[in-house]
């Protein structure tokens, strides 16, 4: 009988490089979306004198010759399939820079021209094309998507160190740039950030923003954020032509000095990507980003005042939290508690609904910020 034995994953030249020299083979290794024909003579040559035994090479660009040997040593090629505006092996998380290559500052309209943009004007065109997505668009997006929870775990689970500790904040996409509200949402993520958690997002506008300003400004003086308010307060909603730019200026005006992962979804590609977040997992399925994003938040999950969608987050981790089902129960804390028991009443229900359990025990309704971290660090 046999044993399986895992495979690693190369996802950088460099990582390929190190590889060759110091072995004679790729033996159970998984090359993904590298394009092999960059590699020097040396570096090629060892490739084709490497050995390939369980080897799989994922959407990487090869010469003839490479693809010739990789054949010849049963090494599995999966190609890149054709006439896409992404790469579906891709071997990391993206940045903002890169969904946002192609937009000039003070040029709203070339938004239209950005990376993130051909995207979702590629996904929307098949989305409203029938009921059945063409079986080679479904397995390039599923694809996609294996791989953005691939790099998600990764940055997650970092090799050689303790995982990441992780808090959500949930709220509306409406919440303005000058509501109070969404000082405070920004005040909580700073603070969080500050004392070692990785704060997580939906990665659109309002209370996402605030959540992933609030990581990016960490290490500046707490005056730094009276300072970016007064930047995007000429653009309060990303319906207004400044959004972008207003929030640019604020890069301009303060480099990131602290980490934040958004995890947005083309299905609401209509919303520009959020730049303050260091780590962008953007997904095509968003059932699939909705309920991972819940479950990552194993430090507890913040619900600032969103509407329909915030609300069924709130249902979804509940369900998480009330069957136990990644095997940790986490915090849960609403913010303002007129609007949970007024004005969406929620909360009431909720508090009805985990009595007996355990995950009663750590929900929490508040207003200030210093209560919100108190609540959420409770675990």
């Amino acid at each position: 009988m046999t044993t399986k034995t895992s495979k690693r994953e190369l996802h950088t030249l460099d990582e390929l490089i190190a590889r060759l020299t110091s072995a004679t083979g790729l033996d159970n290794h998984v090359v993904q979306g590298l394009d092999l024909r960059a590699l020097t003579a040396d570096d090629g040559q060892r490739l084709l004198n490497a050995t390939l035994c369980g080897t799989v090479l994922l959407g990487c660009e090869l010469t003839p010759e490479q693809r010739e040997h990789a054949h010849a040593r049963r090494a599995l090629v999966f190609p890149r399939l054709p006439d896409l505006p992404y790469h579906s092996y891709r071997p990391a998380l993206y940045t903002a820079a890169e969904l946002m290559e192609g937009y000039v500052h003070g040029k709203p309209e070339t938004l239209h021209d950005t990376r993130d943009q051909v995207v979702y004007r590629h996904y929307d065109a098949i989305r409203k094309g029938g009921t059945i997505i063409p079986i080679l668009d479904a397995l390039a997006q599923r694809l996609h998507d294996h791989a953005i929870d691939d790099a998600l775990d990764e940055l997650l689970h970092p090799a050689g160190a303790p995982a990441r500790q992780v808090v959500a904040i949930m709220g509306g996409h409406s919440m303005r740039r000058d509501a109070p509200a969404y000082r405070v949402v920004c005040q909580i993520a700073r603070t969080l950030t500050r004392s070692g958690k990785l704060m997580a997002s939906g990665g659109g506008p309002g209370a996402m923003e605030a959540c992933m300003l609030g990581a990016y400004l960490a290490g500046h003086d707490d005056s730094a954020l009276d300072v970016c308010l007064e930047l995007l307060a000429p653009a309060p909603t990303y319906k207004d032509e400044r959004w972008l730019d207003a929030a640019f200026d604020v890069c301009a005006r303060f480099d990131m000095r602290g980490e934040g992962l958004a995890i947005p979804t083309w299905f609401y590609g209509h919303e520009p990507p959020n730049i303050f977040a260091s780590h962008i997992a953007k997904y095509f399925s968003n059932s699939i980003r909705e309920d991972g994003l819940l479950a990552i938040a194993k430090d507890g999950v913040l619900f600032a005042p969103g509407s329909a969608g915030t609300i069924q987050e709130v249902f979804q981790d509940a369900c998480q939290n009330h069957y136990n089902t990644f095997g940790v129960v986490s915090p849960m804390v609403f913010l303002d508690t007129a609007y949970w028991t007024e004005t969406k009443p929620v909360y009431p229900l909720l508090a009805e609904l985990s009595r007996d359990r355990e995950y009663g025990k750590l929900l929490a309704i508040v207003d200030t910020v210093d209560d919100a971290v108190e609540a959420l660090q409770k675990r």
